[in-house]
């Protein structure tokens, strides 16, 4: 069985149950209390040392990093996330990481709190991801061609970025009314059942043990 270190509202973690659902696999989650401080516990640190969500146990290895584990079942399980041809793929890329290494990095909640604790209260944590979310978003809508996906006809690791991003910007109250064309993405991707059931209020999709309290 495939084991999943999962927190709901990790954006990371939501991209992989994304994968795995189209990969039309089972497996097993083992959620990590981040509030309580679970991923920094030595069972979660042994894991994976950067005391981070999620770790997939899958095929006899221990992966960390959203994008390489994606990158791997997409390898694996053939799922067509990443183009053959070298331009195409750097395409697809590049809106990926747009998100997962522009927005996410900055909006991850424990930067942006340290951020704004340090800031003396001239920042409010609100403010400080409504601004840097809107900013990527923004950029991310010029990327796209209007298609029904991010990339080409299909989803793609673009796509699986792009979903819990939108999920996250309107927890914190961003606007999306400028972005006509990832509404439209939006809209097709929500069609699909692996990704409305890797929302955070349907995860875990296959049960939860909870590993929050490990040693």
């Amino acid at each position: 069985m495939i084991t999943l270190y999962d927190s709901p509202g990790s954006s990371a973690s939501y991209r992989v149950r994304i994968a795995l659902g189209l990969a039309e696999e089972r497996w097993q989650t083992k959620t990590v209390d981040l509030q309580g401080g679970g991923q920094r516990k030595p069972a979660h640190l042994a894991r994976n040392p950067q005391g981070r969500v999620p770790v997939l146990d899958v095929d006899g290895l221990q992966l960390t990093q959203s994008l390489a584990i994606i990158e791997y079942l997409n390898g694996t399980r053939r799922l067509g996330l990443l183009p053959d041809t070298p331009a195409a793929r750097a395409r697809v890329q590049a809106l990926a990481h747009a998100i997962a290494m522009e927005i996410h990095p900055i909006c991850n909640r424990a930067t942006a709190t340290w951020a704004v604790d340090r800031s003396g209260g001239t920042i409010a944590l609100d403010t400080w991801m409504q601004h840097f979310i809107a900013t990527g978003l923004a950029a991310y809508e010029e990327m796209l061609d209007g298609s029904a996906y991010s990339f080409g006809a299909g989803v793609t690791l673009a796509d699986l970025c792009l979903i819990p991003q939108l999920y996250n910007a309107r927890l914190w109250g961003v606007d999306l009314a400028g972005c006509p064309k990832i509404q439209r993405v939006e809209a097709t991707l929500q069609a699909i059942p692996a990704v409305r059931h890797a929302h955070p209020d349907r995860a875990p999709t296959y049960g939860s043990d909870d590993v929050s309290g490990s040693p």
